[in-house]
């Protein structure tokens, strides 16, 4: 028994080697990557302006294992979908959930990270504890990007269903939602539960997380359809879980990294 999971050991530990082994080859091309640097901890700027986060670490990664150059570039995420869809970036990422509605416009990779989208609130927040709660008080206002998977949940989890609840408040940047939240023009934002911790863990008290997690989303790249780059940034993604890097690039940025410091 102990020498046929040997056997079996150095057999799955070979096909690992040769799947790596086997990694496309971009030959040095240039990838423009459009991000936003406005989800702590999967990309933002930190305190001396530079553009950090999991996000660009996993993307400098990937590029490492397909021998490919990337450029970066900025956009506000309203326009970042039709940019990328019509050609202008190579690939988007700032943590972009994968939806079947984006599908028909953009092409997506496998997920590299899954999150559950939370309701953040002010640190001194007393009226409401959780999404029932929220509702039943009309008083309440929610900040949201119109489009987005944290509009919809609120629409339909949160609230009546209504997209034009006068409840919610729109704004062009999540950050304007934040700095909204903070200020007390609205009293939630809902963001997935990764960018939820990076903004409470730099608040120093101002943010905290209330209720339960309102479901669950994966994230992905995204690309123009038909785009030659999803199979190759796929099989860079499956290496990087298989050996680990996905599971240390989870605990540099959410376990290890102090915002704001």
């Amino acid at each position: 028994m102990k020498l046929t999971t040997l056997v079996a050991g150095i057999l799955a530990l070979g096909f690992a080697t040769t799947a790596l082994a086997e990694m496309p080859n971009l030959d040095g091309r240039e990838v423009v990557v459009v991000t936003e640097n406005a989800y702590p901890p999967l990309q933002f700027l930190d305190a001396s302006g530079k553009a950090i986060g999991w996000e660009y670490d996993a993307m400098a990664e990937i590029s490492k294992r397909l021998n490919m150059t990337v450029k970066y570039e900025n956009s506000s995420w309203d326009a970042m979908i039709p940019a990328v869809s019509e050609g202008q970036f190579d690939i988007g990422m700032t943590g972009i959930t994968i939806r079947d509605d984006r599908k028909e416009k953009v092409d997506f990779s496998d997920p590299y990270m899954h999150s559950e989208m939370v309701m953040m609130v002010r640190g001194d927040e007393s009226r409401f504890t959780d999404a029932k709660s929220f509702a039943a008080n009309n008083d309440l206002l929610m900040a949201a990007q119109p489009g987005t998977t944290p509009f919809y949940v609120g629409v339909y989890e949160v609230l009546d269903g209504n997209e034009s609840n006068p409840r919610i408040k729109m704004f062009e940047t999540f950050g304007a939602g934040v700095e909204a939240l903070k200020s007390g023009d609205v009293d939630l934002v809902l963001t997935d539960g990764t960018s939820g911790k990076g903004y409470v863990d730099a608040s120093s008290g101002a943010l905290k997380i209330v209720g339960e997690p309102l479901g669950g989303e994966d994230f992905g790249f995204i690309f123009p359809k038909g785009s030659e780059l999803v199979a190759p940034i796929n099989a860079a993604i499956a290496s990087m879980k298989e050996d680990g890097t996905m599971d240390a690039l989870n605990k540099k940025w959410f376990l290890d990294y102090k915002m704001g410091q």
